[in-house]
């Protein structure tokens, strides 16, 4: 009997993967290729946009939690608007790494914030797509409108927009602006951001505004109807995206914006293209004055930055997988956290002390004084010059104002510190952050001018102290005194005190080495240097030969 041969089983070859679509990415050069893209890629480029940012950020370190919250809408305002023919302004401009990214800087990214490399800002001498230079808030609407009107002016015709978040707008320039534009007539579009931050969570009665009208009826209302076209197909969906421009007015009160003279339209998905692109393309058509409110998640994209968008807004570099590592102990302590805890225990000790920043907290150290003394703590939000005219205020009644702010933004409530503070010879102290070099943010951030703007008003005692022992005595001086006073210290970690540290007096220098032939005259942390230099400077002792 024949036994037939075993057969092995047929094995049936696996199908081939599809091949992963080529990265959009990669082939977008300028604003003109993103112009060319239909809807469905659109939204795949995003998706690469926002893995990039991420990639990129966690490598250099930078802005990370503002800039992912604005893909959808950079992308759609480069689709839309022919930039850079059509003008381009971001306000502050912490959010415009994707812009950077999709105007030819993708490759220089990996040198963003550093020596030769990318500004962490729009800046002019960088690309023709940065029409303004930025680092500092509210002043985009300033010069979108110069750009607008001086456009008209010389006949040629083209879109201004400026793209300003609800932080940067309770600086009170942005509303000057406003106030200027709204009857101007010039072709002016405003995107405002709406996320509810600017570093530290946005305050005030604008920020409460705002929020009322995205909890209202109008908004409500457009979250059911979402839900109920979902299941009625896509001509349905077109159909309500044409009626919503008219039906919004009958739900909407009259707004602020619209009393400005502005064509307000909003609030809409700063996070949805197909909502963003054809909104832009009917405002482009309209002119005039308009501003388009979007509402947008910083960090969107990112679980652990909009978690914690506050913590990831300016980040040092991390793995993405892991996020931020927690900080490890410092040595020393930094010349903010010797304020923070200097102001602790000066409310503690004195009742009449208050203190106020502009939108810093954080920044600025004051993040246990507003959990402590919450009733004399003032975020005046983005709003530099009204900081210091409240704190002249707060001085005429008897408190005691602790003006915490940084240097470079200091430079922007300049007249009242001359004219309601100085002139007036009244007891506020300025408690002067990131003095001198500040890092990787450059230029519009370095407090490189505040020892030149100080010395020469009258009635201001400025002081600099060289270690953590000298900036406490000095705070406490500038607390006792009965006029104006600013202890000016920089980013760094704060050398400890010294045990034999002499009493603080106005107008007294001290003098810390003896020798011969040269005179070295230092302050504040330059005095370490001072010093080594001093000992190299000393000549050697002549050798004894028996």
């Amino acid at each position: 009997m024949a036994i037939a041969p075993r057969t092995r089983p047929l094995v049936r070859p696996a199908a081939a993967a599809p091949p992963a679509p080529a990265a959009l990415l990669d082939d977008i050069r300028d604003p003109a290729d993103v112009r060319r893209l239909d809807r469905a890629q659109l939204h795949r480029l995003a998706d690469e946009l926002r893995a990039f940012l991420i990639e990129t950020v966690s490598s250099t370190g930078g802005h990370l939690s503002s800039n992912l919250g604005t893909v959808e809408l950079t992308l759609a305002l480069h689709h839309v608007f022919d930039t850079p023919h059509d003008r381009l302004v971001w306000d502050v401009g912490h959010q415009a790494y994707g812009h950077k990214i999709l105007t030819g800087r993708r490759e220089a990214m990996a040198r963003l914030r550093m020596h030769g490399g990318l500004s962490g800002f729009p800046k002019r001498s960088e690309s023709e797509y940065d029409t303004f230079g930025t680092g500092h808030s509210s002043t985009s609407i300033s010069a979108a409108l110069g750009m607008a009107l001086g456009s008209r002016l010389k006949g040629e015709p083209r879109d201004v927009v400026a793209v300003i978040g609800d932080g940067a707008l309770s600086g009170g320039m942005a509303f000057e602006a406003m106030n200027n534009a709204g009857v101007s007539g010039a072709d002016l579009l405003v995107v405002l951001n709406d996320n509810e931050m600017s570093i530290s969570p946005a305050v005030g009665a604008l920020t409460r505004y705002l929020a009322r009208l995205l909890s209202g009826p109008y908004v409500r209302a457009r979250e059911v109807a979402k839900e109920a076209l979902a299941t009625m197909g896509q001509p349905a969906t077109q159909f309500a995206r044409r009626a919503e421009e008219q039906l919004k007015g009958m739900v909407l009160p009259s707004t602020l914006f619209e009393h400005l003279g502005f064509h307000y339209v909003g609030p809409i998905d700063g996070h949805d293209l197909d909502a963003l692109v054809p909104t832009l393309r009917n405002l482009k058509a309209k002119g005039g004055p308009r501003l388009l409110h979007v509402v947008t998640k910083k960090g969107q994209g990112y679980k652990l930055a909009e978690a914690d968008p506050v913590r990831y807004h300016g980040v040092a570099r991390f793995t993405p997988s892991i996020g931020l590592a927690p900080g490890a102990p410092a040595a020393l302590p930094t010349y903010t956290e010797v304020f923070g805890d200097w102001i602790c225990g000066a409310a503690a000790r004195e009742r009449r002390l208050v203190a106020i920043t502009p939108a810093m907290r954080e920044g600025s150290g004051l993040v246990r004084f507003a959990g402590e003394f919450p009733a004399r703590f003032f975020d005046v939000g983005i709003a530099e010059q009204h900081a210091v005219t409240f704190a002249a205020g707060l001085a005429c009644e008897g408190l005691k104002p602790v003006v915490a702010i940084y240097s470079t933004f200091l430079q922007r409530g300049y007249d009242q510190l001359v004219h309601d503070v100085a002139l007036q010879d009244l007891p506020v102290v300025f408690a002067i952050d990131r003095a001198g070099l500040a890092g990787p943010d450059g230029a519009t951030h370095h407090g490189a001018f505040d020892l030149s703007y100080l010395r020469c008003l009258p009635n201001l005692t400025v002081m600099t102290p060289s270690d953590a022992g000298e900036c406490r005595a000095m705070l406490d001086a500038g607390l006792a005194l009965a006029s104006p006073s600013a202890v000016r210290y920089p980013r760094s970690a704060a050398a400890p005190a010294r045990d034999d540290a002499a009493p603080v007096e106005i107008g007294k220098a001290e003098v810390r080495r003896r020798g011969r032939r040269v005179a070295l005259l230092a302050f504040g942390p330059l005095l370490e240097p001072a010093l080594a230099a001093g000992e190299a400077l000393t000549p050697p002792s002549p050798t004894c030969v028996s």
